[in-house]
Order: C-alpha cells, then sequence, then structure tokens
C-alpha cells in the first residue's frame, strides 16, 4: 500500500507546493484535484492542482517529471461534481469536463480518476436508473478507450436542503454498487472507498471491503463520528450533519484496526488521507498538521 493524501485541503497550494510538502512529509502519492477552474461551489470543490482543460504531451511530461523528481505518484486526479443533476445543460458540463479529466490521466499515465455517480435528489433510486445508464455506459466505455479506472466514492452528498431528500450521488450502499455493476460490467468500474459514510448509516464497512474487493481502486482514509445524544433527538431523517461529525482517522468511530486486518488482506493500492474535520481547517500549518496527524496514526496499519 502506498499512504497518501487528497489534495482538496490544501487548495491555496501550488502543485509544486503540495508535491514538497508530500515529499518532506513522507507520504508516497497525492490523489490531485482537477476540478475546471473558477468558483467553488461547495466545500472541498473547486480545487485545480491540475488544469486538465486542453493538457497537452508537453506539459503531462512536465508533470510526471516534477513527481518523478518528488519522489510523490499521482494516487488518482479526482473530480466530483454530479453528472445526473436534473439541470441537463449543467450535467453535459460535468461530463464533458470528467471526459477531460479521464484523457489527462492517459496522458499522465495515471490508472484511476476518481468521481461520483451523481443523482437527481428528488428522485428514487429506480427514477434515477434510465439516466444512470444513459449516462455513465459510455462514460465507462471512454475510460476504457483510453485505459483509465473509474473509481466511485460512495459519499450519498445529503447534507444539505439543496441535496435532499436522496442526495447527489447514487453510489452508496452495497445493493446499489451490485446492481450498478451488474448492469455496466466492467473492469473498469469499481469504488473510491470510504469507510466513513458507512458509519453514518449504520452499515458494515469490513463486510463491504471484503465483497467488493476486486473493484476498490482507490482508497480514502476519513473518519466520522456519531454523536448519540443528538441522534436521540433529531432521528436518522435529520439532516446528517446534524448528528455526525467528519474527523481525522482514530478520532471518530471507525475501527481501524478491524478495517485495515481485512483491507490488507484484499487491498494493495493507494490509501489517501481525506480532511473534511472543521476543527483542522485554519491556516495552512493547521491544515498541513492535520494531515501529518493522520500520516502518523495510519502508518501503524499499513504493511
Amino acid at each position: 500500500m502506498k499512504l497518501g493524501f487528497v489534495s482538496a485541503i490544501l487548495a491555496d497550494q501550488t502543485l509544486t507546493e503540495v508535491l514538497e510538502f508530500a515529499t518532506e512529509s513522507g507520504f508516497d502519492c497525492v490523489e490531485l484535484m482537477c476540478w475546471p477552474k473558477g468558483k467553488a461551489e461547495r466545500r472541498y470543490a473547486g480545487v485545480t492542482h491540475i488544469d486538465v482543460v486542453d493538457l497537452k504531451k508537453a506539459e503531462a511530461a512536465r508533470i510526471k517529471e516534477e513527481c518523478a523528481e518528488a519522489g510523490v505518484s499521482i494516487s488518482g486526479l479526482g473530480y466530483y461534481p454530479n453528472p445526473l443533476t436534473p439541470d441537463l445543460a449543467e450535467a453535459k458540463v460535468y461530463t464533458d469536463h470528467l471526459k477531460k479529466v479521464i484523457k489527462a490521466a492517459a496522458l499522465l499515465e495515471v490508472g484511476v480518476v476518481n468521481t461520483f455517480i451523481g443523482r437527481d435528489p428528488s428522485k428514487s433510486v429506480d427514477e434515477n436508473w434510465p439516466r444512470f445508464l444513459k449516462t455513465w455506459k459510455p462514460l465507462i466505455a471512454f475510460a476504457e478507450a483510453n485505459g483509465v479506472k473509474i473509481g466511485i466514492e460512495n459519499c450519498p452528498m445529503s447534507f444539505t436542503r439543496d441535496e435532499w431528500p436522496g442526495g447527489k450521488n447514487l453510489a452508496t450502499t452495497p445493493a446499489i454498487w451490485r446492481r450498478m455493476f451488474n448492469d455496466i460490467p466492467s473492469d473498469n468500474f469499481g469504488l473510491n472507498f470510504d469507510p466513513s459514510h458507512f458509519v453514518w448509516q449504520g452499515m458494515d464497512y469490513v463486510k463491504a471491503v471484503r465483497e467488493f474487493k476486486a473493484k476498490l481502486f482507490h482508497f480514502h482514509a476519513k473518519d466520522a463520528r456519531v454523536d448519540r445524544d443528538r441522534l436521540n433527538e433529531v432521528g436518522l431523517l435529520a439532516y446528517p450533519l446534524e448528528y455526525h461529525t467528519p474527523k481525522l482517522p482514530g478520532l471518530g468511530d471507525v475501527d481501524w484496526s478491524k478495517l485495515f486486518s481485512a483491507l490488507t488482506e484484499v487491498y494493495d493500492g493507494p490509501v489517501c488521507i481525506e480532511v473534511e474535520d472543521r476543527a483542522y481547517e485554519g491556516n495552512l500549518e493547521l491544515r498541513q498538521a492535520a494531515l501529518l496527524q493522520s500520516g502518523g496514526y495510519l502508518a501503524q496499519f499499513l504493511p
């Protein structure tokens, strides 16, 4: 396994600065964000460490050389929009850019692009399904043609009123994953697994890791803490952020020892720390400290 981090937390740093920090801190890899340049629509979005728009071979070669000199690999390229938004013009912007990220991954010889399936939150899973197939069959075919794997993160994206009630990402549970992979059977279609989302949904992340071992393309190391007293007050039908909080690994309810006991038996890919713990969102030094603290904690579980 390679230990790294998701670059979104270092949004105010350049690619060179991100790689320098990774090198100095002993990280093996980084998942680099590839959002279009511009204003972020939500937290942790809109970060551009590689501008994939019109990325040329010469620039890709320069980036590869910079990574090689730093001794840090790119674990994957990250772009997490909602390709199934009901606004079709908006959805096309997302899918068009996702294709550019896939092309960039091929140029950079990066094997994985991480993203969301998307969802119309006002519709059920079944009602979203025809649109999912229409959108994702050609996207997966495009990824296959470029020799790139697609890792879907399992975050429900159902934290705010505009994402309610169904959330903006369809691929959130094992039942949906089985259906997804059955309807689009491809070796290039898999998961960017994040155990923290299973915590507040009350699901077994260890069982999922074992069952979907062949589909584990990338792994986000993030924790979550459920406030049981608050949950007793508002119930599971409240906005999830009313009763759970994203935390650094080791500060939440994930049993990392139990998880890595299973993970190390079935997975040998990148493990990238994702910082969404608001206690560590201050200045650059604090955010870097969060990565260092998390890396030190997780190192004890890695082979």
